[in-house]
């Protein structure tokens, strides 16, 4: 943390409608207020930040431009929003990102009437952006729309599926790519600057539509063709737009996006054109302006609190390593094993655990960016081939590619393994990136395994088991962060396919858990002892196939089972009921009750918090159990102790 940095002119800013009267030596300086004031924030929060810093520049430029919020300004991926939190009136709280209570570390159309649509996930804006401008035509109302779209975002295919339906209706949409990586074409300094300043002008424009109806006028159609082609091909070999010409855009870049000489009469000249989709190519540096993050190999693109005057992040001291080193190191022990195995990332190698995968096999490494949908149908394709493809992606970014899970994998039977980290509950990221839903979409699919680990040592174990299995796709799923600090395997053990095991025997409650909530269901199983309850818990290990063994032997000897999940309802518990229906253990008077996600979004806040409000943490399954029991009074007790209310 720091002193509060100076910001005698952001201090006079309530709103975007103050930078209106701003000069341009004033924007400037707003601009180096507005980095300082997030690189403090951020220090004290922790969250994204190389992404926020890299267009200080360009969202001054936009708001001091546009007419927001008539006018639409869609960032995307949301986390480069911080800058735009700051100027549209929600300072006062920034020092609240990400934690409960506090402001989003997205954009988030409940918390402000400046950000116009939500943005958790990648590649969103052009299509959003599309429906807006379409719909204020519809309705009569005049309006820019603007899409600021990173060069990683822009790699899925989603953003080109719109950008294609956008050229071909001729709409109204501005899109600005915010190309700092992949450097599509670097700026060329005033050249560069003075082309797009040109080319972005009504006298470029006006001189091309005249050429243009006169061409159409005069000209017979193939030299009407030839006439188009070669003043679209004229400007993209300078600026290196054709793909974008292409689809239907008018391009203008490269610029650099931290000149506001540069941005300042190209955004103005765009808002005041009366023409189609328009695309503006800026290039900027992820971290501009603070060194630790523009020296940084990710560019700091997620930090925990950090030391602004070193840039060292506070790490918190952990006794077991993490659920995602776990994966990576025991994925490597496998595959220097089996050379068939391979590994795919759709842009999370860090996140993942594929990157210390990529150390020891490059060639056996494929990070094939933002396109979870070209992964699985990828890693279908190595499969048919005798391959052994780990599809690595987050649960919450798994979802974008559920039709290719079904058809191009589950119908088909192909042995891709799914390792889906960020499970449950994610902490600060909020509900856009909790993993709620992968037990129920992948578990209700034919010939799909799918298995959740207990603990670190048991992650180890099924990853052994993916590799070992090729009779169709399976699936295990893990959370984020630390293990549990139980002993480590040397090497991981293929499970038996559909059997669980008892860690504690019991006689009048059953705790049937599912995941990582098996710590909570253990110490859950003391605490009921206090109340003279016996109790065991069991660890389900499958949620697909279910182990009916042991359902029935649980059914059979014990007045409560209990089933605890870290997923939504469909999931885990309402495949035990289902399955218990059919084979009658359910008739004798056991009493069933499943404990899973609830049916609503829980805003951020600590991953322990989160449970918590849930009911999934200890205090919430010895509720559970004692009203089961008829012990509401005891229950209610149990959870005023925790600070909760019984429901």
């Amino acid at each position: 943390m720091s002193d509060k940095p100076a910001t005698p002119l952001l201090d006079t800013i309530g709103s975007p409608a103050d930078l209106k009267a701003l000069k341009r030596d004033e924007l400037i300086e707003l601009a180096n207020e507005l980095r300082a004031e997030v690189i403090d924030a951020v220090s004290v929060t922790g969250g994204h930040l190389g992404a926020g810093l890299g267009v200080v520049e360009l969202t001054v430029a936009l708001h001091h431009i546009f007419d927001t919020p008539n006018d639409r300004i869609i960032f995307d991926v949301g986390h480069q929003a911080y800058p735009h939190k700051v100027l549209t009136g929600r300072r006062n709280r920034i020092r609240t990102l990400r934690q409960k209570d506090g402001l989003s570390g997205f954009t988030k159309r409940g918390e402000s009437e400046y950000d116009p649509f939500g943005a958790g996930h990648s590649s969103t804006s052009i299509s959003a952006g599309l429906g807006m401008a379409v719909g204020s035509d519809l309705k009569g109302e005049k309006r820019n729309v603007v899409a600021v779209i990173g060069d990683g975002a822009i790699s899925a295919g989603m953003a080109y599926e719109a950008m294609n339906n956008a050229g071909a209706m001729d709409a109204r949409l501005i899109v600005i790519l915010n190309d700092n990586d992949m450097s599509i074409a670097p700026p060329t300094g005033a050249m560069s600057a003075y082309l797009a300043k040109l080319v972005s002008g009504p006298a470029y424009r006006g001189l091309r539509d005249a050429a243009k109806q006169f061409v159409d006028s005069v000209m017979p159609p193939f030299i009407k063709d030839k006439a188009r082609k070669t003043e679209e091909y004229a400007r993209g070999f300078w600026t290196g737009g054709t793909l974008f010409e292409e689809l239907g855009f008018y391009y203008v870049g490269p610029i650099d996006g931290h000149n506001l000489d540069h941005l300042l009469p190209v955004l103005r000249n765009v808002r005041d054109a009366e023409t189609g989709p328009i695309l503006i190519h800026v290039v900027t540096q992820k971290g501009k302006g603070y060194a630790p993050a523009e020296e940084s190999a990710d560019k700091y693109h997620g930090v925990s609190k950090f030391n602004v005057i070193t840039g060292a992040q506070a790490k918190a001291p952990s006794n077991a390593p993490s659920y995602t080193s776990v994966f990576a190191d025991s994925l490597i022990a496998e595959a220097q094993k089996d050379e068939a195995i391979v590994a795919i990332t759709a842009a999370m190698p860090g996140g993942t655990g594929i990157d210390k995968f990529s150390k020891h096999f490059p060639e056996r490494s494929f990070d094939v960016g933002i396109a979870e949908q070209h992964a699985v149908t990828f890693a279908a394709g190595l499969a048919t081939e005798g391959l052994k493809p780990f599809c690595t992606i987050y649960s919450t970014f798994l979802q974008r590619a559920y039709d290719q899970v079904v058809h191009d994998v589950a119908i088909q039977k192909l042995p891709v393994r799914f390792p889906i980290d960020r499970a449950g509950y994610v902490g600060a990221d909020g509900p856009t990136h909790a993993g709620s839903f992968d037990i129920t979409y992948l578990a209700t699919l034919p010939s799909m395994v799918v298995m959740a680990a207990g603990d670190e040592a048991e992650l180890r174990h099924m990853v052994a088991t993916a590799a070992a299995y090729d009779d169709g796709p399976i699936a295990f799923r893990y959370p984020r962060g630390e293990g549990v600090g139980v002993e480590m395997p040397e090497a991981g053990v293929p499970l038996t396919i559909g059997k669980g095991r008892v860690l504690k025997e019991g006689t009048t409650i059953a705790l049937l858990s599912l995941g990582t909530r098996l710590a909570e269901c253990m110490a859950a199983a003391e605490t009921l002892g206090t109340y003279g309850f016996s109790t065991t818990v069991a660890d389900a290990r499958f949620a697909k196939p279910l182990d009916e063994e042991l359902l029935a032997r649980l059914a059979r000897e014990h007045a409560v089972l209990i089933t605890v999940e870290e997923g939504a309802i469909g999931g885990f518990g309402s495949h035990v009921a289902t399955r218990m229906a059919q084979l009658g253990l359910l008739d004798n008077g056991l009493k069933f009750r499943p404990l899973l996600m609830p049916d609503r979004y829980i805003e951020q806040a600590g991953q322990g918090d989160m449970y918590a409000q849930a009911g999934l943490d200890r205090s919430g399954i010895v509720a559970t159990a004692l009203t089961a029991l008829g012990d509401e009074t005891n229950a209610a007790q149990v959870l005023r102790a925790a600070g909760r209310e019984i429901v």
